[in-house]
């Protein structure tokens, strides 16, 4: 049983913002490839899942940068999951640069989704395949509650396109990171970084839906939210720093 999978890459052009630095949705986008690839090993991907019914959806996610790397920069990525919250199981990621040194560390809550009533499926499905992790330390806590900040608010709307949309038939987790870095602005995704971000996804957003989307900044805080109606679908939101 494989209970840490790792990686090393090369930050890539395609994963770097105009600093020339990983972009938070590559960020993101890799630790779903990661999460992907140990589910794979360890019988719980996809593929393995699909015949079941059922996929992983991502509900939680946050993530701490103490410096993001640049671009044809190496890094190593490592993933594990830990025992299971109920209906929620835990998955942590670490990032090291090419000496070893921690630079970042994100932690992830997924769940099981069924595919026929777009409901969540009862976690039996995968549970004894799961490894055994509870030996391990997870490098920080569980994914937080995206709180709106009382700042200054800005409205906008947002529709998905096709580039949006994933194989499940849905907005892909990387682009509310995107749709975010975009209603923040060039100016300030230039000048600072963000030192820590958390994504809640309440509902799945499918093609041909249009969103409200309110950003509301106070200093260097930060929170962007998609609504359809009265309906909350998903809750961004972080603290910005100074570029190193």
């Amino acid at each position: 049983m494989i209970k840490v999978y790792k990686e090393e890459n090369v930050i890539r052009a395609s994963e770097c913002d105009l600093n020339a630095q990983w972009k938070p949705s590559a960020i993101l986008e890799t630790m779903q490839e990661m999460a992907g690839k140990h589910g794979e090993l360890i019988g719980v991907g996809r593929n393995a899942l699909m015949q079941e019914g059922v996929i992983w959806i991502l509900t939680r996610v946050e993530v701490e940068m103490d410096r993001y790397p640049r671009h044809r920069e190496i890094i190593s990525t490592e993933t594990f999951p830990m025992p299971n919250r109920r209906w929620f199981f835990p998955r942590y990621f670490i990032f090291r640069d090419e000496q070893g040194h921690e630079i970042g560390r994100a932690g992830t809550l997924w769940a099981l989704l069924d595919l026929n009533s777009r409901r969540m499926a009862r976690p039996d499905t995968v549970m004894r395949l799961m490894p055994d992790n509870s030996d391990l330390t997870a490098p920080m806590g569980l994914p937080a509650t995206v709180a709106e900040v009382s700042g200054t608010l800005q409205i906008g709307t947002v529709s998905p396109v096709y580039t949006d949309l994933d194989m499940n038939g849905h907005v892909n987790n990387v682009k509310y990171m995107d749709w975010c870095c975009n209603a923040l602005g060039v100016d300030t995704m230039k000048d600072k970084c963000l030192r820590r971000f958390a994504l809640n996804y309440d509902m799945e957003v499918l093609p041909g839906q249009a969103l409200r989307t309110e950003l509301r900044t106070l200093g260097d805080a930060f929170s962007f939210c998609g609504f359809d109606g009265e309906q909350r679908h998903f809750d961004v939101g972080g603290v910005l720093a100074e570029r190193k």
